[in-house]
């Protein structure tokens, strides 16, 4: 039986649908395809796309901006059945070397098996900043609403309008702050073990082609160039609060104690007992 705050996600997250699917942003005006454009379909007048995996390649759609700062927020509907080894994403990355980079990866698994929600931040190409967290939802059968906030100071990922992790600037903390970013969806598959449980689950070429699909992309950035020396740092997506406030955070928490799977500041193990800085 699911509980009240079950219920409640669930509605919140059938109005914050509604809500986002009344202005959503054209994929072809505002994206192009960088990875196997014969694998990606524009849908609905172009409110929408579909990104196809298959044997010989995955796909991938990128803005045709960078930007410094911003949200960018989307519904994403993802491989239905048998999805094991299949990835699904929606992420932020800098061009080049020592790249920065903001990621949802949406793991697949077998059938009748959660989905995987992975996070990620990587600054000057490193990562290894991992939270996952158990999809509360079926994300293959319905259109959810992923964010992506990044200010100067403080990064935030969004569910359904739920606040699931924050990662915030500080001293000694390295903070992805000096590099153009672009956006970024794709499907792919990987064999590789933090996507396979292990090793556990893999994909079942048997089922493909693969699809998932996007609708809605909304982008509240400030647009640059490539090189960052042409940033319009007036503009709001500059601004913003610093921190959540007291009603984010307590969401916050509650979705981590129901429904976080791990949490890199918590693996003492991994790190020798020496903690990034921002664990401690």
């Amino acid at each position: 039986m699911e509980s009240c705050s079950t219920r409640m996600l669930l509605m919140a997250a059938a109005v914050a649908a509604a809500i986002l699917g009344l202005a959503g942003s054209t994929f072809p005006d505002d994206c192009s395809s960088d990875w196997s454009p014969q694998n990606v379909r524009f849908t609905d007048n172009g409110r929408g796309v579909s990104l196809q995996l298959d044997r010989s390649s995955g796909s991938r759609i990128k803005t045709r901006k960078s930007f410094m700062h911003g949200t960018l927020s989307t519904l994403i509907q993802l491989v239905p059945g048998d999805s094991a080894g299949v990835i699904t994403t929606f992420y932020t990355s800098s061009e080049g070397l020592n790249h920065d980079e903001i990621d949802f990866e949406f793991l697949g698994n077998a059938p009748g098996q959660p989905y995987t929600i992975h996070t990620n931040i990587f600054v000057a190409d490193i990562g290894n900043r991992e939270v996952q967290f158990k999809a509360w939802f079926h994300p293959a059968d319905g259109y959810h609403n992923y964010t992506i906030s990044w200010t100067p100071c403080i990064v935030v990922w969004y569910v359904d309008g739920f606040p699931i992790r924050q990662y915030k600037k500080s001293q000694g903390v390295a903070f992805p702050s000096s590099q153009p970013m672009s956006g970024y969806m794709s499907l792919w598959a990987s064999e590789d073990a933090w996507a396979t449980q292990g090793g556990r689950v893999r994909t079942d070429w048997s089922k493909a082609p693969f699809t998932s699909k996007y609708r809605d992309l909304q982008l509240e950035v400030c647009n640059c160039s490539i090189d960052g020396d042409h940033c319009d740092i007036k503009c709001p997506a500059h601004a913003g609060a610093c921190q959540l406030s007291k009603e984010q955070e307590e969401q916050m928490h509650m979705m981590q104690e129901k429904y976080m799977l791990y949490n890199y500041c918590h693996d003492s193990k991994r790190f020798n007992g020496q903690m990034p800085i921002e664990c401690k």
